[in-house]
């Protein structure tokens, strides 16, 4: 049985940014605000909305459970109508999954790609991304989300024909044994 195996790699701007943009400040630029006490890192990144009725809302997801590598993924889901940001608030890492679209309706299964927040950074999925829910490596965990409230269907789902398989390089081979 021929095994879809995606491999975890770090998260930086540019292998991330056909996706969106890593919320982060190391080595962004700043300027000094309130008598020179604070460094402002300005405009990291943009949140999107279109439609009627709608603004962007900020909202704390509380996820309950940790997630184990290696593990399967079954879909992916996009908002056609708004970015989604998400911040980690204990620092914690964290997995984003996104994938390049096919057509103007579903991801390419060829194409998806696994990240790892180093905890530091937060990411936006740029409207209409393919990406996977939240996936934290910690049980317990807080993020600030910034995204899209409003009228209309904001969340497309995609189940994928064949499942894959998230993991570390190093257990790629074990994986293979499954």
């Amino acid at each position: 049985m021929n095994k879809t195996m995606i491999q975890i790699q770090p998260l930086t701007q540019e292998a991330f940014a056909a996706f969106g943009d890593v919320i982060e400040t190391t080595g962004r630029d700043f300027y000094p605000i309130n008598h020179g006490l604070t460094e402002r890192y300005h405009a990291l990144s943009i949140a999107q909305v279109s439609g009627d009725n709608v603004a962007v809302g900020i909202s704390i997801f509380h996820n309950l459970s940790a997630t184990e590598i290696p593990f399967k993924i079954d879909m992916l889901e996009r908002h056609p109508y708004g970015s989604q940001s998400f911040i980690p608030l204990q620092q914690q890492k964290f997995i984003i999954i996104v994938a390049l679209p096919f057509d103007q309706t579903q991801p390419n299964a060829q194409q998806i790609y696994a990240f790892l927040s180093n905890g530091k950074q937060g990411v936006t999925y740029h409207q209409g991304v393919w990406h996977h829910p939240l996936i934290t490596l910690e049980t317990e965990s807080d993020f600030l989300v910034v995204d899209r409230i409003g009228e209309g269907k904001n969340c497309d789902v995609h189940h994928l024909a064949q499942s894959c398989w998230i993991i570390e390089q190093q257990l790629q081979s074990e994986i293979k044994s499954l």
